[in-house]
């Protein structure tokens, strides 16, 4: 499941994967069904569902499992159509949160502080950079993201 590389420490090589998450109807209370995958340049990927979440769930999800997948110490390109988490890393969202004690600028509790928290942690252990892609314009690799991310997605569903 992991990934085999030779080297100690920084390696030249950057892994570059694509993430995706997907929503049945990300309004509806309770969460709804969604989907997320990654995939790698070399072709590598993974995908996987949840009953009742978020896009936004989903698409922290993908960049978790795209991390996990990583070793310590790596170099990482995220690509992701995903403003919400492309933007939070850019422009360290965190640091204010932290201050607020995961307070958002309003006070409130940040959401999905479970998931930031894990990913903080898979960042602090790799190199990562952050590519924002628009999605739905013919990319590729994020057309094949987001079908797999969809996919899943619609296997759960038949499922419940």
């Amino acid at each position: 499941m992991g990934r085999k590389e030779k080297t100690v420490g920084m390696s030249d090589k950057i892994y570059k994967v694509y993430t995706d998450g997907a929503c049945a109807n990300n309004q509806a209370p309770g969460g709804q069904p969604g989907g997320w995958a990654c995939v790698f340049e070399d072709g590598e990927a993974y995908s996987g569902a949840e009953a009742k979440t978020t896009n936004n769930r989903m698409e922290m999800t993908a960049v978790i499992e795209a991390l996990k997948h990583t070793p310590k110490g790596s170099q990482v390109a995220i690509y992701s159509d995903s403003a919400y988490v492309v933007n939070a890393f850019k422009q360290n969202w965190f640091v204010q949160w932290e201050k607020r004690a995961w307070k958002n600028a309003k006070g409130q509790p940040v959401e999905n502080q479970d998931l930031w928290r894990q990913m903080l942690s898979l960042t602090a252990e790799r190199k990562v950079e952050w590519y924002k892609v628009k999605g739905h314009s013919g990319d590729r690799m994020n057309e094949t993201v987001d079908r797999m991310a969809v996919k899943a997605m619609e296997e759960l569903r038949r499922k419940l």
